[in-house]
């Protein structure tokens, strides 16, 4: 395995100071571009054999071997499906690797699958939460020690074959936020893909810990001449879009070669897309569905749609905010403004920057294992319960994608719920 650090470890600035600048001050320039350091801290997750283990207390700091906490299980009827894609944009010239280079990215693809027979399960193997090298990198990040936390497993097959159902199902793609990763939403991906939609996730290269097929290992670049902003998220999904096109028209994007789930192309419907982002990417999230009409309904996880943005949005877009709502934020009231059709803003009670993410349930589990104290714990997770936070991030995200890409039409949505009280409807 080739690593490629392009950060400094020395400086690398803890998780508490980034939000403390941040979250606390509303106004810190991490937090208004998005910025997120790596998951170090909140290392991986175990499903049981089947792929489907839920939430549970990760192994004590005494215990022998390399921790391992759990993700909480998908609540769809279907199993989940998971294949990776490595893409080569050979219109975009990568200054970055050298001449003759171009744009390099890694997507996953979930989708809901067949069962798997006892049998074929080696064949089709449990995801990792992140490959290895990934995981080795967030680790060191923070400085946690080699070994001390092992990769996580999730609820996906690799490779399965794909579920059919007779037409085509809609699709959702996502976008992380600054110095993260694809992987950092699975509760919420793995979840869609339990309920019948194909999920695509992406690694912004450059501005993510990604790891590709031959070994290299990127982490995010802090050189100022190569900064992404929201605009150049929009572009990488305005690209991958083209590759769902091509998916569904039954062409192989991957630049390898691998073989694709049998299935997959057969189960996409480039008719109804949909996407959500986190920080840095739901401000992408709004970028593209302005340049970009198959993007149908979009939802944005506490983005502070910075830059500005000052054109009007004429498709269903929800707002689950944390700390950058329309009261506090003027960019976010902006945007706000400039919605024209169906729109909705929620706030859970006590949710912080991350909250509607991975964070929220890995964290607290590895907690004692790497010595977090209580208020560098309410730093990444704020004062939203765990369990109430995976809840949350399960049924709100489904019951929009399905009101817009399904015309399906239930209660959560119509106003504040007795089964979610945590969760305020805003003006």
């Amino acid at each position: 395995m080739t690593s490629t650090p392009f950060t400094d470890r020395r400086s690398t600035m803890t998780r508490r100071r980034m939000l403390g600048a941040g979250v606390r001050v509303g106004a810190g320039a991490a937090l208004a571009a998005g910025a997120a350091l790596p998951l170090g801290l909140a290392a991986p997750a175990r499903a049981d054999s089947a792929g489907t283990g839920a939430a549970g207390t990760a192994g004590s700091a005494g215990s022998t071997g390399p921790v391992r906490p759990t993700l909480p299980a998908p609540t769809g009827p279907y199993p989940v499906g998971t294949v990776e894609l490595h893409l080569v944009d050979t219109t975009q010239p990568d200054p970055v690797a050298g001449p003759g280079k171009h744009r390099e990215l890694m997507a996953s693809v979930w989708y809901p699958a067949r069962e798997v027979e006892r049998d074929a399960a080696e064949r089709y193997p449990v995801a990792p939460w992140v490959p290895a090298g990934t995981m080795a990198a967030l680790m060191a990040s923070l400085g946690v020690p080699a070994g001390l936390v092992e990769a996580p497993l999730t609820a996906g097959r690799q490779g399965a074959p794909v579920r059919r159902s007779g037409r085509p199902r809609p699709v959702v793609l996502y976008s992380h936020g600054a110095h993260s990763y694809r992987a950092d939403h699975t509760v919420m991906v793995q979840e869609l893909a339990s309920h019948g939609y194909v999920v695509v996730t992406l690694d912004h290269t450059y501005d993510a810990v990604t790891e590709f097929p031959d070994g290299r290992v990127l982490t995010p670049l802090h050189d100022r001449n190569h900064q992404m902003g929201p605009a150049d998220f929009a572009d990488d999904i305005r690209y991958l879009l083209d590759r769902i096109e091509e998916l569904a028209a039954g062409h192989n994007p991957d630049a390898d070669g691998r073989p694709l789930p049998e299935g997959l192309s057969e189960a996409i419907d480039p008719r109804r897309i949909g996407m959500f982002g986190w920080s840095k990417g739901g401000t992408a999230t709004a970028r593209l569905m302005l340049a970009d009409r198959r993007v149908l309904a979009g939802l944005s996880l506490d983005g502070p749609m910075l830059p500005d943005i000052t054109d009007d949005l004429d498709r269903p877009f929800m707002l689950m905010t944390a700390v950058n709502t329309p009261a506090a934020s003027p960019s976010v009231a902006g945007f706000w403004s400039h919605l024209r059709g169906w729109r909705l803003a929620v706030q859970a009670e006590g949710a912080a920057h991350p909250s509607y993410g991975d964070t929220q349930v890995l964290v607290p589990q590895l907690a004692k294992v790497v010595g977090m104290s209580d208020e560098d714990l309410r730093d990444w997770t704020g004062t939203l319960d765990p369990a109430r936070a995976v809840r949350i991030q399960q049924a709100y995200p489904l019951a929009f994608f399905d009101l817009h890409l399904r015309h399906r039409r239930g209660h959560l949505l119509d106003g504040p719920s007795r089964a979610f009280p945590e969760v305020h409807f805003l003006p």
